[in-house]
Order: structure tokens, then sequence, then C-alpha cells
């Protein structure tokens, strides 16, 4: 007989929620429904979570997740080899992080003298999963564009996008539609057109809807306030809609 929602929810260590939004979104239905409404995890349903979770802990969006999973050449010992090789590598950049983290701590005290390149040992920002992302999405000739947009700004580009998220985090418990809120998104339209690239109505329109389906992208911006993300995409949509009926 197969497992209860609040079962293998007690037993991975996640919410009922996630397991009821997995089904919503057809990530993972579970194989067997009683005539009661419960849901029953078989096996293979639990193998299929566990492949889920290795994809979120590798950062993956759970969009992407699902078309991996969905696709028909799907092969869960060959996701298993690639899943392991990633986590290996994500766990010695870790360790070479706290490292630096340690040789920092004895540094401060003067117990040790520390060079300039030591201090960042760990991070890596050469390969950026936004950027490929990016790419895929809007092609090489836009990403290169925004790149050179980017490193031609007067200041600090993040100071500009931390401003702008600011001014909407304090908005955000108003109606996206309200005029302060609109007027605030424009800003951030602007901002993206004149520094990030070239954004019709339409692709500001995702970019918003982006917020809020890619959890990566949700859990950064609400680091500025929570519901920000949903509040941006909502603003962004009635911005899109109304900007281009007039």
């Amino acid at each position: 007989m197969g497992m209860k929602v609040k079962e293998v929810a007690n037993l991975v260590g996640i919410s009922i929620r996630t397991l009821h939004h997995y089904d919503e979104i057809n990530l993972l239905t579970p194989d067997e429904i009683t005539n009661s409404g419960y849901r029953l995890y078989s096996d293979k349903d639990l193998e299929k979570l566990q492949q889920i979770l290795f994809f979120k802990e590798l950062g993956f969006p759970l969009k992407k997740v699902k078309e991996i999973i969905d696709c028909p050449t799907f092969d869960r010992e060959r996701a298993l080899e690639l899943q392991r090789k990633s986590l290996l590598e994500k766990r010695s950049r870790l360790d070479k992080m706290i490292k630096t983290i340690d040789k920092t701590m004895r540094h401060a005290k003067g117990e040790i003298n520390m060079s300039n390149k030591e201090k960042f040992e760990g991070f890596d920002f050469h390969n950026n999963r936004y950027e490929q992302e990016a790419r895929e999405r809007w092609g090489d000739q836009a990403v290169d564009e925004s790149k050179a947009k980017i490193a031609n700004m007067p200041g600090d580009p993040e100071a500009i996008v931390t401003e702008i998220y600011s001014k909407l985090a304090a908005l955000r418990h108003q109606s996206p539609q309200s005029a302060e809120a609109q007027s605030a998104i424009k800003e951030w339209f602007d901002c993206l057109n004149k520094n990030f690239g070239n954004y019709s109505l339409e692709a500001f329109k995702g970019l918003g809807q982006m917020y809020v389906d890619d959890e990566r992208f949700t859990q950064n911006i609400d680091k500025m306030g929570e519901g920000l993300a949903q509040f941006m995409c909502d603003a962004m949509v009635h911005f899109a809609d109304t900007t281009k009926n007039k």
C-alpha cells in the first residue's frame, strides 16, 4: 500500500503544502488516489520525488525540473551520476569557502597574514547559470549588449537596482495597480531598457512572471521584503497591459 501525504512529508522533511503544490503543477502526481480523496505515493513516486529534490538542491527551478523529468529520454541513472558530480563540485567549493572563513578569522586575530588573493578563495563567478539561461532564452546578442551596457554604466549598477527595489518593497502592501506602484514599476522598466537591454512590453511582462515561476528569483527578490516578487510580477503585468493599450 502507498504512503499518504503526511507520511511522505514526515519521511522527507518537507511540508504537505509543498507536495500539494507539486501535484497542482503536475510535477509529482501520486499513482493512486483513494475513494476518500487521499493521495497514495508509490515507491516509483518516491524515486521521482528524490530526483526533484536533488535538482532543487542544485538550484534548478521547478519549471526546468519538470521539463527534464518529463522528457521521454530522461535517464534516472544518468541523472544521478550528473547530480553526484555537481554535488561533489559544490561540496568542494563550500570546503574552500569554509577554509577561507577560518583563515579570515585567524587573520582578524593577528595570528596569520592573508594575501588579497587568499581572501577570495572559493568564490567562483565565472560560470553564471543565470547568464547561460538568459542566453538560451534571449540569444547571445541580447546578453552581450546587456553586459556591455552594464560595463559602461555610470555609478554602481547594483546600487541603482537596489534603490528601485527598495522603493517597490516599501509599496508592496499597496495595490500593484495603484498610481505609486505603477510609477515605481515604470522606473524599473525604464532602468532595464536604459541599462540592461531592450525590453519590449511583452518581454517585461514575461520577466515579471519569471520572478514568481523561478524560485531562485523569488527568494532573492523577497530578501528585500516578503511578497515583493509577486507584487512586482502583478505590477509589471498591469503596466505592460495598460501601456500596450494606450
